[in-house]
């Protein structure tokens, strides 16, 4: 009798794992890769969306705008996370490659400017930030824009950026620095936007950028001028919801051609009220009037 219940359980088992292998099988997955800045409400997405269709599993990662899109040229994946727009000369690479992206607006962000907690300034302007983080700017201490920092004994300034290939990296310089700014040498640049918050948070002497939604209570969000004397913007999800802040911009997702089947399904659920919930408690501003309960 020992040796029939014994030899049963592997049996079981067995029939079990092929059983698992047969459901795992019949599962769509979505492939979803791209901005560092989504990655967070993106991953949130995903695991939403298993209580809303099981046969449907939403693999995501991060890397960066940039390598979404690239992936999306490849056309080894099925939605790129961005937040920028595509260049053209991407989508023109798309189109020789056989891929035609279309663009889906998801939400909104603040792009705020992070300092040190002990930093005494109330604002900042546009005038200053490009003499901070452009090359050929003037301003590499603090004491350059009337700013004495506790803790900062050097009163350097230490600029943290963005890797270039990321989308807030390439925001921040079109909208901050010009059309044909470009950043400063000898900035610490971070790979992700967590990094920079991080950074800056521990480092007295130090200014940075990333997306509203990595902001805590142990850092500074500067209060934004989009002119010198102009009232300031503090950067919030109202504010980037209105597009009063001033450095507040789209987040995107892209598709090779108009969406159909479970993609489309899926992209449907992340613009609703249901997706754009999820977004909201992310700290980004939906598309939308949502009721969120």
């Amino acid at each position: 009798m020992k040796r029939k219940l014994f030899s049963a359980i592997p049996l079981a088992t067995t029939t079990l794992l092929l059983a698992i292998a047969a459901q795992a099988a019949d599962r769509t997955v979505i492939q979803n890769k791209g901005s560092d800045t989504l990655v967070n409400v993106a991953q949130a997405w995903a695991e939403a969306y298993r209580d809303v269709d099981a046969n449907i599993a939403v693999a995501v990662s991060g890397g960066g705008s940039g390598t979404g899109i690239a992936a999306m040229i490849n056309g080894t994946v099925d939605i790129a996370n961005a937040s920028r727009k595509m260049k053209s000369k991407e989508v023109k690479l798309a189109k020789k490659k056989g891929q035609n992206p279309i663009e889906h607006v998801v939400g909104y962000d603040a792009l705020a400017v992070f300092i040190h907690n002990d930093n005494p300034a109330k604002s900042l302007s546009y005038e200053q930030l490009k003499s901070v983080f452009s090359r050929g700017g003037k301003a590499t201490k603090w004491s350059h824009i009337g700013l004495k920092v506790p803790g900062c004994d050097s009163d350097e300034i230490v600029v943290v950026s963005r890797q270039n290939n990321s989308g807030t990296y390439a925001y921040f310089k079109k909208a901050v620095l010009g059309k044909k700014g470009k950043f400063r040498q000898g900035t610490l640049d971070m790979h992700g936007s967590k990094d920079v918050v991080d950074l800056v948070e521990k480092t007295p002497c130090a200014i940075g950028y990333s997306g509203l939604a990595y902001a805590t209570d142990h850092i500074k969000m500067a209060c934004i001028e989009k002119e010198s004397g102009s009232a300031c913007i503090n950067p919030s999800v109202e504010t980037a919801s209105d597009r009063s802040y001033p450095i507040a911009r789209p987040l995107f997702m892209y598709t090779n051609g108009e969406p159909a089947g479970a993609i489309k399904i899926y992209l449907d659920w992340v613009k609703s009220d249901e997706g754009q919930c999820i977004l909201l408690k992310k700290g980004y501003a939906p598309t939308q009037d949502v009721n969120c309960s």
